[in-house]
């Protein structure tokens, strides 16, 4: 059969331990087989972005703007203990952090459902698709340290040289300050992207900030979502017959958990972060939810929303047999191959994508599956497999319905 092929590369981003892996063997066995793969290569590992000081990171990010698609491995976001096992220049930053601030956009992240895997949470019956925010807030924050008593003060100055300043915290002693910031049009391209997504996908969606504590910061999000709800989409909206929410984020908490799924929740970034593990890990696996990020210019960027299974990498290492599931990394592949197909006009890259996709899921509700999902199946047949395997048996399938 001859190789589906391609106009565009996409940005390649590879990463770290157990998923870098992986990544190599999902394109030895699933995806070089059948498509003329063209990427640019860039090295996200953590001993490359300490060799070139993190500017690995930026020149990916860039090169996405260039291209429109990247598809990202996961990565380490060094630690102290981290800095000292790989003997790092620096605590480097989170990497999707410095490719989330230069391409600005929002992140949605939906579980990846397959009969035979049923949620923990007994009413969710539709995915529920988490909405982050992909800029600002802790992830570009400024810290300091305190050892001594002293005024902490929050201080504007503007370009014609106008102080403001507002006390932050009278110390008695050591301590620690925090300083974040968001910007206007950052936070108007996230609520763009929201109503665009809930219009496209036919689903509601749900807000959720803590405006009643954070008076200034949360609430400007709040007022933003509303203003563009009233403004332009209201109508839209109506037409569609699907409704906009905002509730308080702790509210939004114990309403999602009684749902029954179905629609989108926006959350501010650390928000998003954290609801969006705790929907995965409710809906099955972290290793099951899907990851993209969608800029206001239009560039995408897909990834797993899990990590690098640094446990899983040292057995690895040690020759050790490992069953780590690979579908989220697998399914950041076909969503960028789908997406650079649509982009070109290119049919048989996406249905290669869908294909692949439908394969991996009949391995999985033949019973075929790796150890996280053997745990959890409801199904009367189940056949733990190593990770390799799991993809071979996938592969096997990709080919009866290729034909």
């Amino acid at each position: 059969m001859a190789k589906i092929l391609m106009k565009t590369p996409l940005v390649e981003m590879d990463g770290d331990e157990m998923t870098r892996v992986i990544w190599a063997w999902i394109k030895e066995i699933l995806i070089e087989p059948y498509v003329d793969l063209k990427t640019e290569y860039y090295d996200l590992g953590l001993k490359y972005r300490d060799e070139t000081d993190d500017q690995v990171t930026v020149e990916s990010a860039l090169a996405t703007k260039k291209y429109g698609v990247a598809v990202k491995c996961a990565t380490i976001t060094p630690n102290a203990e981290r800095v000292r096992e790989y003997n790092l220049k620096q605590m480097w930053k989170s990497p999707n952090g410095t490719i989330r601030a230069i391409l600005d956009g929002t992140v949605f992240r939906a579980p990846i459902l397959v009969k035979g895997i049923e949620p923990f949470v007994k009413t969710w019956k539709k995915p529920i698709v988490i909405a982050r925010h992909a800029y600002g807030d802790i992830y570009k924050n400024t810290e300091m340290q305190v050892d001594r008593p002293g005024k902490a003060e929050l201080v504007f100055t503007d370009r014609d040289g106008n102080v403001t300043r507002q006390d932050i915290h009278d110390f008695n002693g050591p301590g620690v300050l925090m300083g974040m910031h968001n910007t206007e049009a950052s936070i108007k391209s996230f609520a763009h992207a929201c109503f665009r997504y809930a219009l496209d996908q036919k689903m509601d969606l749900w807000f959720a900030t803590k405006d009643t504590i954070s008076k200034k910061y949360d609430h400007r999000f709040k007022d933003i979502f509303q203003e563009l709800y009233d403004s332009t989409y209201r109508r839209q909206f109506e037409e569609a017959g699907i409704t906009y929410f905002y509730t308080l984020i702790d509210d939004a908490v114990a309403r999602v958990v009684r749902s029954e799924g179905g629609f989108i929740w926006a959350c501010k970034n650390y928000d998003g972060d954290v609801m969006s593990d705790m929907v995965a890990t409710a809906f099955g696996s972290l290793a099951m939810m899907t990851s993209v990020l969608v800029s206001p210019e239009g560039y995408y960027e897909y990834e797993a929303a899990h990590g690098t299974v640094q446990r899983h990498f040292y057995k690895h290492l040690k020759g050790e047999e490992t069953s780590t599931n690979s579908v989220a990394t697998l399914f950041a592949w076909t969503g960028a191959l789908r997406k650079r197909g649509e982009l070109d006009g290119l049919k048989d890259l996406i249905d290669f994508a869908d294909k692949l996709e439908q394969a991996t899921k009949m391995t999985i509700e033949e019973g075929v599956m790796t150890g996280d999902l053997a745990a959890l199946s409801s199904l009367p047949r189940i056949r733990k497999v190593n990770t390799r395997d799991f993809l071979l048996e996938i592969k096997t399938r990709l080919d009866k319905l290729l034909g």
